[in-house]
């Protein structure tokens, strides 16, 4: 207990730093620049507080528990020798983290209240919903992709520059087929991608297993699964874009 409360105190100063430039940045652009107090001081700094102890929690989290379990994950997987159950796996990991990735649930929603003012879709809640889902099943299932074809590339030691220039083109193909109106949330897709859930057991799972293979370096072949999980999903939104 003493230990987890010293690393807990550890991760609050950590956070603290790391917020430092940005308290810094607000302040001086809103006192010197504006010339203006702050509104709602106390709420403020009451939020700021908040925003702190979330952080520290949510670092130490993933110390305790993310980390570990993605990189356990992918040793026993690849100790048990099995690579269709490893590519299972990595999919599910995928498609599950994403689907339940706050950020682009919140993207998503906001996507379809926007098709919906436009004309793309019908305007009630069943069509909303409908539209929103499906936004976030395909940009899951292309993060799900992503995985599958970053395990493939560690294994095979394939060199992630080609197949991320590869990706890009793809992108650059489908943005001139395309809708115009699919395009801009198909780019801020594969943004989304890389937040809080998904990122950490994704890190971790490239980590994990370039570390139980012989002959791969964690530095070299256990990072860049991010890269594949934000670059597919703006490929399969546009995609899906094109057959609605």
């Amino acid at each position: 207990m003493k230990t987890l409360i010293l690393q807990l105190l550890a991760s609050l100063v950590d956070s603290a730093r790391d917020l430092l430039p940005i308290v810094l940045v607000i302040s001086f652009f809103q006192l010197v620049v504006l010339g203006q107090p702050f509104p709602d001081l106390l709420d403020m700094l009451w939020g700021m507080l908040l925003v702190l102890l979330g952080l520290a929690l949510f670092v130490q989290g993933l110390k305790l528990g993310l980390f570990p379990i993605g990189e356990s994950l992918a040793w026993d997987f690849a100790a048990k020798g099995s690579l269709i159950w490893l590519l299972i796996f990595s999919f599910a990991l995928g498609f599950g983290t994403t689907v339940a990735e706050p950020a682009l649930i919140a993207v998503a929603n906001e996507a379809a209240n926007v098709a919906a003012a436009g004309g793309w879709i019908a305007d009630d809640p069943a069509a909303r919903e409908r539209y929103g889902n499906g936004l976030r099943v395909t940009v899951a299932l292309s993060v799900g992709a992503a995985l599958v074809i970053g395990v493939i590339r560690i294994l095979r030691g394939f060199p992630i520059h080609t197949l991320i220039i590869a990706g890009y083109i793809g992108v650059a193909i489908m943005t001139f087929f395309a809708p115009p109106e699919i395009i801009g949330i198909a780019y801020d897709s594969g943004g989304v991608t890389t937040s809080t859930i998904t990122v950490p057991l994704v890190a971790a799972l490239g980590v994990g297993l370039a570390s139980s293979i012989q002959g791969r370096n964690p530095m070299l072949d256990g990072f860049g699964l991010i890269a594949f999980a934000s670059l597919t999903p703006m490929v399969f939104v546009m995609a899906y874009g094109a057959l609605l």
